[in-house]
């Protein structure tokens, strides 16, 4: 069975995980000219949007990009190999200021928000800059050890930052936090609701935070009363979607309600309501991103 991928999943690295701690081969792999260099900075990616309706992630090849690698403040991290070609992601947050200014990438295109392009870059771009702005925000936030508060350093090609304290020493891996998003209906209607911070008639699905000693579906559960005050049965997964925004793993379910009253929450929840799939057929609210999960939780179900 094919599996279709959620928009930032589905890459086609090769993430060569034994490779990471060979220092000989990074090294080579640094100087080789068919080397790319995935640049990120603030969290914004390199993209030419020379064609607002086709932009395109930019990579600059490894012989013009050194410089900026050898910068102060610059992080690299191995991302993986297409083919035999090594891909680095870049990050120049500490190193530039003003990053358009380096003739490394000048004319090459500008930083962008991720978010702003992802839907419309090709999907192996999309999973790409997803990968690098991931893992170089996990950098750029735990440069300082949890356990005793000394610095860190970047071990095994950028993906292990390790405590500079001898007395310590621990080993600290990039962060990925679960979150469980869901539909709930009750077979012709579903539970949308929307947060204060929601663009004006957007609404979306539920979804929250998975917290220590709970299953997925123990989660779904309870976000879900916490939320809209309902219980819910047979809950299903579905697929799942990296989102890096900043660090979470987003795991997609169907659930069907078990009541019917809504309760919305206020802290959390501004307005929430039932909607029919005919409704949403015909005259829908502002929906989801079209590069999110949880749009797509909602067109599948309208498909069924």
């Amino acid at each position: 069975m094919q599996i279709k991928y959620n928009l930032y999943a589905g890459g086609t690295l090769d993430r060569a995980c034994l490779l990471r701690k060979n220092h000989d081969w990074i090294e080579a792999r640094l100087r080789a000219p068919d080397t790319r260099l995935m640049p990120v900075w603030r969290s914004m990616t390199l993209i030419d949007s020379g064609d607002p309706a086709a932009p395109r992630l930019v990579g600059i090849p490894a012989p013009r990009g050194i410089d900026l690698a050898n910068l102060p403040g610059a992080e690299i991290a191995l991302l993986g190999l297409e083919g035999d070609s090594a891909v680095f992601a870049l990050d120049l947050t500490a190193a530039l200021d003003a990053p358009d200014s380096h003739p490394a990438l000048a004319g090459l295109g500008g930083f962008v928000e991720l978010r702003a392009v992802g839907a419309l870059l090709p999907a192996a771009e999309a999973a790409l800059a997803a990968y690098a702005r991931g893992l170089m925000w996990w950098h750029q936030r735990h440069r300082f050890c949890g356990v005793c508060g000394h610095g860190t350093l970047a071990r095994e090609s950028g993906h292990v930052r390790s405590c500079a304290n001898p007395a310590c020493a621990v080993s600290h891996f990039p962060r990925t936090d679960p979150a469980v998003i869901m539909l709930v209906h009750d077979g012709d209607r579903c539970v949308l609701g929307r947060q204060p911070r929601f663009a004006p008639g957007l609404y979306s699905t539920l979804a929250g935070f998975v917290e220590p000693g709970e299953s997925l579906e123990e989660a779904v559960a309870r976000e879900v009363f916490e939320e809209v005050g309902l219980r819910v049965s047979e809950v299903g997964y579905v697929s799942s979607q990296p989102w890096p925004f900043p660090s979470s793993l987003m795991l997609g379910f169907y659930a069907r309600a078990a009541s019917t009253d809504i309760t919305a929450q206020p802290d959390e929840i501004e307005h929430a309501r039932w909607f029919s799939r005919a409704e949403l057929l015909s005259a829908p609210p502002g929906l989801p991103r079209a590069d999110s999960i949880s749009r797509r939780l909602i067109e599948n179900w309208l498909r069924k």
